[in-house]
């Protein structure tokens, strides 16, 4: 239903080299009519959804007056004001090296927490093909007169029984 978050999150997902898991909730008039109303609805989306904004808290609600906090190394809701600050409260870092974060937020679930929604980890790594094509320059700089040609030309054989 939010169309403007879906593309964001699908070109994110994109332009990432490696793999990328994209969850999207699609109401399905046959077998699931509804089933994500709450975090669609007009009357509901604000405080049962919470979108993920990489080194800003995690604040949610119609007037972003709500926010999770660790209470020890437990996720909970509570109201800004009283006290409480925004600097109290949990701050998603996409880039953190160490999952703890993503797999917190991938565990809060409606009706107890809103329903994290955007890029919950985003880390840069070597690639596989990187890898491969860093290999094969590497042996073309050592050996620069190798080629393919030259191995299939060359006398080595051997016997297979």
């Amino acid at each position: 239903m939010n169309v403007k978050h879906l593309a964001y999150v699908l070109e994110r997902a994109a332009k990432h080299k490696g793999v990328s898991f994209v969850e999207i909730y699609q109401n399905c008039n046959i077998f699931n009519d509804g089933a994500f109303q709450y975090a669609t609805g007009k009357e509901t989306k604000n405080d049962t959804t919470l979108y993920l904004e990489d080194n800003k808290p995690l604040v949610f609600g119609g007037e972003k007056k709500k926010g999770i906090r660790l209470n020890g190394m437990n996720p909970e809701i509570v109201e800004l004001g009283d006290g409480v600050t925004e600097d109290d409260l949990l701050f998603h870092d996409e880039q953190l090296a160490e999952p703890s974060l993503a797999y917190l937020l991938s565990r809060m679930h409606h009706p107890e927490f809103p329903e994290p929604m955007g890029v919950f980890r985003c880390i840069e790594r070597p690639s596989y093909e990187g890898m491969v094509t860093d290999q094969i320059n590497e042996a073309k700089k050592s050996n620069p007169d190798a080629s393919l040609e030259n191995l299939f030309a060359g006398g080595d054989t051997w016997e297979v029984k």
